[in-house]
């Protein structure tokens, strides 16, 4: 069976993974560890201007990139309702109505994240730089690199997973073929 895997789904099980490792990690007690000595502060960056947040937002939207994260809320929701129904099994129907509640509850939060990502993106760049990307991907090539790049990268992962299954099979047959000079038979 040949999987498509988009750029879009692998950004969704990345930021999937970091949730759910955290949230993980989280519940975990952490071991007594030594204190590390403590080092000189980095020097921190500005807070991104309004007018930096506003414009990364608009980059982040016009790139498609606003709702590469959007199933993140129900995903967190839906595992850990699972996660709850396999260590509670006769609890499966009222778990069930509780997530549908949180859904519900919790989607707005998805905004949250959003402006956290825009603060990121503006953190990354000067006003200035944000100002000319912003400009850029209103222009015909801009707007073409918005629309043609997740088809290219695709295409890239297709090809990618391609050649790694052909890489794959030569690579065992030199394995093998290393092993029988050895006089090891492998299955």
């Amino acid at each position: 069976m040949k999987r498509r895997v988009s750029v879009q789904s692998l950004s969704i099980a990345a930021a999937a993974s970091i949730a759910l490792a955290t949230a993980a990690v989280a519940q975990q007690k952490p071991a007594a560890a030594p204190k590390p000595a403590p080092q000189a502060a980095a020097p921190q960056k500005p807070a991104p201007s309004p007018a930096a947040l506003l414009m990364a937002k608009e980059i982040i939207e016009m790139k498609g990139a606003s709702t590469t994260f959007d199933p993140l809320v129900a995903g967190v929701i839906n595992h850990h309702r699972n996660l709850l129904i396999e260590i509670n099994p006769n609890l499966s129907r009222p778990l069930q109505e509780v997530a549908e509640k949180l859904l519900q509850e919790l989607a707005p939060r998805r905004a949250e994240l959003q402006q956290d990502l825009a603060r990121v993106y503006a953190s990354h760049f000067t006003e200035q730089e944000l100002r000319d990307a912003l400009a850029f991907y209103k222009t015909p090539l801009g707007r073409k690199l918005v629309t043609e790049e997740p088809k290219a990268m695709d295409s890239a992962f297709r090809r990618a997973d391609e050649w790694s299954r052909t890489f794959a099979e030569e690579v065992v047959q030199r394995l093998r073929s290393e092993m029988q000079k050895r006089g090891h038979n492998l299955i």
